[in-house]
């Protein structure tokens, strides 16, 4: 998408703002028709949209401004008069965009990656917990499942607590009696007050709290001893998060590395999936 287009100027006019998915239905429309926007009124957009118009009102509070009337009057203004059309070659489609956006939250991750020393502390710290909790709740909860299930063939025990409620802080109470030091979070947008609780109720515990955010400025982060940034993508309905995952497999590499028996526990498991029949060739 072209840096200059229209489209693109409604693009970053909704980056960094936390959108409900009634407020992304607007944008997504806005970018679509985005030659237009300028000049519809709050009901048509609404219309467009599928939403209601005091959901239109709430969409330009939420972008910061005193209301439709302003926003429109803004995107009058860093509109050009006589714009012209996209380059049909340098056009996408919604979905295009959200792949393109994901790709540069990938090369961000990489230029982070640059200095592998904060991944080989996280490393050092998972390995070294016995046993090691995994926290994700709500959006974050596939998240944790995922390292949890990787984390527990080369890691002797892993406990994933992916549920909230009144046993959350018993789990969490029941893993440091067993002799745990780190706890490993996954904490995604829109951040569940009870993760933030967990967490800090985790450092009062002793925990050495280690989180992959989307932010460095997260609300989890003054609760994490060392916090790993990963951007999501807000450009469909719901979060695309590419970059939480695969820093999350880096860091699966990073405690393999720590862990002397770790090749020796997936040659095992190898193993012992041919003889059960466990996959189809």
């Amino acid at each position: 998408m072209s840096g200059s287009s229209p489209a693109a100027r409604l693009q970053r006019l909704f980056e960094g703002h936390r959108l409900t998915p009634t407020q992304r239905r607007i944008a997504h429309c806005m970018v679509r028709r985005a030659a237009d926007a300028p000049f519809l009124s709050s009901v048509e957009l609404a219309e467009l949209a599928g939403v209601s118009q005091p959901s239109v009102t709430r969409f330009a509070v939420a972008l910061g401004f005193d209301g439709y009337p302003a926003l429109r009057r803004h995107l009058r203004e860093v509109a050009p008069a006589d714009a012209e059309q996209e380059d049909a070659g340098e056009t996408y489609n919604e979905y295009q965009q959200a792949v393109r956006a994901e790709i540069e939250n990938l090369q961000h991750l990489s230029d982070l990656l640059a200095d592998p020393g904060p991944v080989e502390r996280a490393g050092r710290l998972l390995a070294g917990s016995r046993p090691l909790p995994v926290l994700g709740l709500r959006a974050a909860s596939s998240q944790a499942r995922g390292f949890g299930y990787f984390a527990a063939k080369v890691h002797p025990d892993v406990r994933v607590l992916d549920e909230g409620g009144s046993m959350l802080l018993d789990r969490i109470d029941s893993a440091r009696r067993a002799g745990a030091t780190a706890l490993m979070c996954f904490a995604l947008p829109r951040h569940p007050k009870e993760c933030v609780e967990a967490l800090a109720y985790a450092g009062e515990q002793g925990f050495t709290v280690v989180t992959v955010a989307d932010s460095a400025f997260a609300p989890v982060a003054k609760h994490s001893d060392l916090l790993l940034p990963a951007a999501i993508g807000s450009g469909l309905s719901f979060d695309t998060v590419c970059a939480p995952m695969l820093l999350g497999r880096v860091l699966l590499e990073a405690m393999c590395d720590e862990l002397p028996d770790a090749q020796a526990r997936l040659e095992e498991f190898d193993v012992r999936a041919v003889a059960r029949g466990l996959f189809v060739e």
